[in-house]
């Protein structure tokens, strides 16, 4: 069945491609819109085709440069069912966008900042140029689409709006086949799923659907990456090649989509940049495509103070005894949280659990108590069974013991029911002032701006699972575009295959509001080693950052600022070497301290981490010899 609708859609996608072939540009529709700086520019047009159906297209170029050659904007609906209960008009189109008349299109702009209440930036700008054609069906006049087209600096956005139907029709959307047609000898950084590696393909030969953020190395030089944002109420939409069309990706999406209007579809982002390390600087764009801050009073979301960054330590006795040495631990080494991980309520993996119960030897009221005493917050780790079963019961319980935050374990995504009771769990946590982490197969699409007790989530091959160093250097450019990670970091524990500066520095390279750190490890093993200063001084929540040099796979260095003081991390991949740092992006005429923490094997301690300090101030450069699978972390102190 498979392989037939397989063939089914490549047959139909060529004849659309000869049909096409023979039309026109309706010059009424053609639509340029071109970001503030005038770099990007994205032209929007419909096409009528020899045998009169219509179709929309897209464009998109950097500084004349194509990144996006001619590519459909296309959605696909079936109401028919609906249509039939509430006797409608049935649709008796083969393509919904086929017969869309165009009638106008409205410009606007935006150029505004706003401050988040944590992130890798304390002001993000907001700027862009925006275009909406707005079309309706020519069969059905009470059937509208918009096609909202925003172009940042940063990026193109494009989604698909609705309207208000005036008979109240359900809309159910089958497929969306958006396409990004790119440049010939294009690179993706492929992974099969949220928690995958990666590996650099061409676009061709595809074993499955590739994961989003999707980071590409044109041909041309430019960096590009395909992205989602606010997909909070849809089916999350994957990236497949085209079954027809050379060097083109189609949307994919998990299941269909039921929707009642006015509603909107998840932004497609093209972000493109001249090195790959701006990709990573320009990730706000996703969060500009969110909601503002929710400010629902009615629901408690007026008041986000408690929403509260800070370091995390998992707490894997299970008992009080351990508890509390793991909350002496946090507070001398300047974590904020322990996380009492899965069964502390019992077998996770079963309806039969009961979360409202603690059936492991916790006093939990007495953990609470002396982690307060100690600034020290507790989270617990539950599990998806328990979430649905009894999520209306657990978060205000938990909200009265003085618990901090929830870790999800085992959600289900992909589909649109998944998507929307995810984003509900969110909101259920909001009402009762816990923050959240979403563990597994989930990955954000920017909805922290709208709700920010959403402090990160997983979607990520970490050190669960113990990857190489050249993984963790793909990472930035790829999985963290997309938003905060929990890799889960490590330190003492034997099977890392880094080295333990190459850990020390991930603290700043990577980020995540909530950073969980020493996560195989225990306290015990802790033995004075000094280097871990960094990590104590560490904040996970930014002023500014900085990715100073890098390239995919290969290599990092970035920069983070808070207050006056920055944390520098530089990882190198599977192989040794050598580097120079560059500290042009300094105040000029400041000075600074640096505490430079090195691989160094003539060290004593277990760890093989040196410390070297010397004066740092904006001329200075510093050569950086990293061995294989290695890396180096600074900290700078404005003298």
């Amino acid at each position: 069945m498979a392989q037939k609708s397989t063939l089914l859609l490549f047959l139909t996608l060529l004849l659309n491609q000869l049909v096409w072939g023979q039309t026109g540009v309706l010059e009424n529709t053609r639509t340029i819109i071109q970001s503030p700086d005038k770099n990007l520019s994205c032209q929007v047009y419909q096409k009528q085709a020899s045998d009169g159906r219509r179709s929309i297209f897209y464009t998109v170029s950097y500084k004349n440069t194509p990144v996006i050659s001619e590519s459909a904007l296309d959605i696909q609906l079936d109401n028919h069912l609906s249509e039939l209960a509430m006797a409608l008009k049935v649709d008796k189109t083969q393509y919904w966008c086929e017969d869309l008349t165009f009638i106008k299109t409205e410009t606007s702009k935006q150029d505004t900042t706003w401050k988040p209440l944590y992130g890798e930036r304390s002001v993000v700008k907001d700027h862009f140029e925006a275009a909406t054609l707005s079309f309706q069906k020519a069969s059905n006049a009470d059937y509208k689409m918009q096609i909202q087209v925003r172009a940042y600096n940063e990026g193109i956005a494009i989604r698909y709006f609705f309207p208000e139907n005036p008979k109240g029709s359900y809309y159910q959307i089958t497929a969306e086949n958006t396409e990004f047609a790119l440049p010939e000898g294009s690179l993706a950084y492929y992974t099969q799923w949220a928690q995958g590696k990666y590996a650099p393909l061409p676009l061709q030969n595809w074993v499955d659907d590739c994961e989003r953020p999707l980071t590409l190395k044109l041909s041309n030089g430019l960096y590009a990456c395909l992205a989602e944002a606010a997909m909070t109420d849809y089916s999350r939409g994957k990236f497949k090649l085209h079954p027809s069309k050379p060097n083109s990706i189609l949307v994919s999406l998990d299941d269909k989509v039921d929707a009642i209007t006015y509603f909107g579809t998840p932004w497609r982002v093209v972000m493109i940049a001249e090195t790959p390390g701006k990709l990573i600087e320009n990730n706000d764009i996703l969060l500009n495509l969110n909601p503002p801050v929710s400010t629902d009073k009615s629901k408690g979301w007026g008041d986000w103070s408690w929403v509260k960054p800070g370091k995390i330590i998992r707490e894997m006795t299970l008992t009080t005894e351990g508890a509390k040495t793991a909350i002496d631990f946090a507070q001398q080494r300047g974590l904020q949280y322990i996380l009492f991980d899965w069964k502390w309520y019992g077998p996770a993996l079963t309806w039969d659990s009961d979360a409202t119960q603690v059936k492991a030897p916790i006093d939990m009221p007495a953990v609470v108590q002396y982690g307060k005493e100690r600034g020290v917050g507790v989270w617990l780790y539950v599990n998806k069974q328990a979430l649905v079963k009894q999520a209306d019961e657990i978060f205000p319980l938990f909200h009265k013991w003085g618990i901090k935050g929830v870790k999800y374990g085992f959600v289900q995504v992909g589909s649109h029911r998944w998507t929307v009771w995810v984003e509900e769990m969110i909101k259920k946590c909001a009402e009762n002032q816990l923050m959240v982490n979403v563990h597994d197969d989930w990955r954000p699409t920017g909805e922290m701006r709208t709700f920010p007790n959403l402090m990160t989530a997983e979607g990520i091959r970490g050190n669960e699972e113990m990857p190489d160093a050249t993984h963790n250097v793909t990472l930035p450019f790829t999985r963290y575009i997309g938003g905060a990670a929990d890799y889960t970091v490590c330190y003492f524990d034997k099977r890392i295959k880094t080295t333990h500066a190459h850990q020390l520095a991930m603290a700043a390279v990577y980020y995540s509001p909530l950073q969980t750190l020493f996560w195989y490890d225990k306290p015990a093993l802790y033995e004075g080693e000094p280097e871990l200063e960094f990590w104590k001084q560490i904040p996970t929540s930014w002023d500014e950052t900085r990715v100073l040099q890098g390239e995919i796979g290969q290599y990092i260095t970035t920069a983070r600022r808070s207050g006056n003081d920055w944390f520098i991390g530089t990882m190198t991949n599977n192989d040794a070497r050598s580097l120079e740092v560059k500290f042009d992006f300094l105040p000029k005429g400041k000075k600074y301290q640096a505490k430079i923490y090195s691989d160094d094997d003539t060290v004593t301690t277990k760890t093989k981490v040196g410390i070297q300090t010397q004066e740092i101030d904006a001329k200075s450069v510093l050569k950086v010899n990293l061995k294989a699978s290695g890396g180096q972390a600074i900290w700078l102190k404005e003298m």
